[in-house]
């Protein structure tokens, strides 16, 4: 049984498989996307939610020094995106790192992958359609018109508010809403109308969607542009370095662990870039364009994502930013209310862009999954006239829109970062485990570096650097020592605070030392080396209610592979014929 739970798809049947031989054919998906428009796709999806709503909460935690984890976050996404260019180059079909697993890792370990994907972008577009809602909502309060609290903020919010006897204002949307029996009728309507209208703009066709999102992208492009020339003009350098808790000038106002405090809100604006991948049976020629169209736009976003949280930072305390909507937050605190107006006009259209993007790679995960044998062929079914994944986009539809009725934003937004790095640790993985190929004219290829040496000597590195700078760093990690350095000063000061982050900590330094000798003796690649250790980094800022939801849903997870695609696999029922 082991054995086959690791069962392979080879390349060759992969490709054979999708019919991706480049002929039209009445099933297949329709090719018409070009890097412009992959681009547009990674950018739509990147800029959003977390540039205009979650990034208040890591800015507000980190100070000015926030720009280090989005530059942190960028190396670990620009690593990560070149092994996701290598995969494309090689398995130009959708499934994204699905499809990838399945060449790299085999049977289950494709199931975890595609299962842990669906927090990426169905749990994901759940946190974007309630900001969607913020933004639109004060900007329909802008124009006096007003939709009853109770129609325009999720029960659990509400009810937690209520629990805890704070915020007066969830309190009063609490005594005042419309009752059925004992039940208050509490539902966000604006975000669920907004997932009715993307998932059928996604179910009527990829150009139709590809049209829009363009369109959408360049408007908030230059938006954004216009928010970092007005408020570069309302910048205050004293901002920049606020007063820490000793009465000092620090650009990290709260240590390195406030920085790395905020790695949820940070990662999460960086989840889309992915999302390209899933579009390579759309794509004109995919092993050449998606690559470029994955890079291109992470770069782009992660410059944009900089210069912003500089401008947000300097304009205001950084303290204030703790809010849902920060873009607007510092011009209204700087008494600029025509640009409060024109960042929620913005907002709506960058999030609008962004839920596109997502519903338009989740269900051609699933669809890629069916192929497989390991959900129900109905998953696979493509739409006659339409030529989308017609059943995988409808439920994708219902998977978002129901958890809208009973969850909250914080909830989504660390479920759906944990999941999302998860999947990017296998990715990079991944690109160690399949052998190295020549390079071909037209296609990416991921340029090979040597590590047997440079990556030994980076983590050796790294852990002299820490010794040297904080002298407590290592022997607290080891002792039981598990008291509070929440406020510590040093980057070798972090994650000492709780057990959990401990654990996952030494878990970390372990697995690096262990990557480090069978990057010695096999002489394995740098680059996905390197993706896959800031990754791994990355998740150790993942909190202990991170983990214990991450390992519910993989728990849930296993029981419907082994409940169905276990005995459903293609592979498995290949294996029986083979045998007979």
């Amino acid at each position: 049984m082991v054995n086959s739970l690791f069962r392979r798809k080879s390349l060759t049947k992969i490709l054979s498989d999708s019919d991706a031989s480049g002929d039209i054919h009445a099933h297949e998906l329709r090719r018409v996307l070009s890097v412009r428009d992959l681009t547009f796709f990674g950018i739509a999806a990147i800029i959003g939610a977390g540039s205009f709503s979650s990034m208040g909460t890591a800015c507000a935690s980190g100070g000015p020094g926030v720009i280090f984890l989005f530059i942190l976050c960028g190396i670990a996404c620009g690593f990560t995106a070149m092994c996701y260019a290598e995969f494309a180059s090689r398995i130009p079909v959708a499934g994204s790192a699905y499809t990838y697993a399945y060449a790299s890792f085999g049977e289950l370990m494709a199931w975890v992958i595609g299962w842990a994907l669906l927090m990426e972008y169905s749990i994901g577009n759940i946190y974007v359609a309630f900001a969607w809602s913020d933004y639109f909502t004060n900007l329909l309060h802008s124009l006096h018109i007003y939709i009853p609290g109770w129609l325009s903020t999720n029960y659990k919010a509400v009810h937690d508010a209520v629990i805890k006897n704070e915020n007066q204002e969830l309190i009063s949307i609490w005594n005042t809403a419309p009752k059925i029996g004992t039940l208050r009728i509490i539902v966000d309507l604006p975000a669920l109308l907004i997932n009715v209208l993307i998932t059928w703009l996604v179910y009527v066709g990829v150009k139709e969607s590809r049209n829009i999102s363009n369109l959408m992208v360049i408007i908030k492009l230059v938006a954004i542009v216009l928010v970092i020339l007005v408020g570069i003009t309302y910048i205050n350098t004293d901002n920049w370095l606020p007063l820490n808790e000793v009465g000092m000038r620090s650009f990290m106002p709260n240590g390195f662990s406030g920085v790395m405090a905020g790695v949820s809100a940070v990662f999460f604006a960086y989840i889309g870039f992915d999302a390209v991948s899933t579009m390579a049976e759309e794509s004109k020629n995919p092993q050449r364009d998606l690559p470029k169209g994955m890079i291109y736009s992470l770069i782009i976003c992660t410059i944009v994502y900089i210069i912003l949280s500089l401008v947000l930072t300097g304009m205001v305390d950084y303290k204030l930013l703790n809010v849902g909507d920060p873009l607007a937050e510092v011009f209204q605190q700087n008494n600029v209310g025509w640009m409060k107006n024109i960042i929620s006009v913005i907002a709506v259209v960058a999030m609008t862009s962004v839920m596109l993007v997502f519903q338009l790679g989740q269900p051609r995960i699933w669809m890629s999954m069916s192929r497989d044998g390991l959900l129900p062929a109905q998953f696979q079914r493509i739409h006659p006239k339409h030529k989308t994944p017609s059943f995988s986009t409808i439920v994708t539809g219902i998977v978002v829109g129901l958890p809208i009725i009973f969850t909250d934003e914080r909830f989504v937004l660390d479920f759906t970062s944990i999941g999302t790095l998860f999947a990017f640790v296998l990715v990079c993985g991944g690109v160690l485990l399949i052998p190295r190929r020549e390079k071909q004219e037209g296609k990416f290829h991921l340029p090979y570096i040597n590590g047997r040496l440079i990556y030994p000597l980076i983590i050796t590195g790294l852990i002299a650097i820490i010794a040297i700078t904080s002298n407590r760093y290592f022997p607290e990690l080891l002792n039981g020592d598990f008291s509070d350095h929440s406020h510590a000063s040093n980057a070798g000061d972090y994650l000492l605070g709780t057990p959990v982050l401990k654990i996952s900590t030494i878990i970390f330094w372990l697995v690096c030392i262990v990557l480090s000798v069978f990057a010695f003796m096999r002489k394995l690649s740098l680059i996905p080396l390197m993706g896959l250790t800031t990754c791994l980094y990355l998740l150790t800022g993942m909190s202990a209610s991170n983990w214990k939801w991450f390992f519910i849903w993989f728990a849930i997870g296993l029981v419907l592979y082994f409940s169905y695609g276990y005995r459903k696999s293609k592979l498995a029922a290949e294996k029986s014929l083979s045998v007979v």
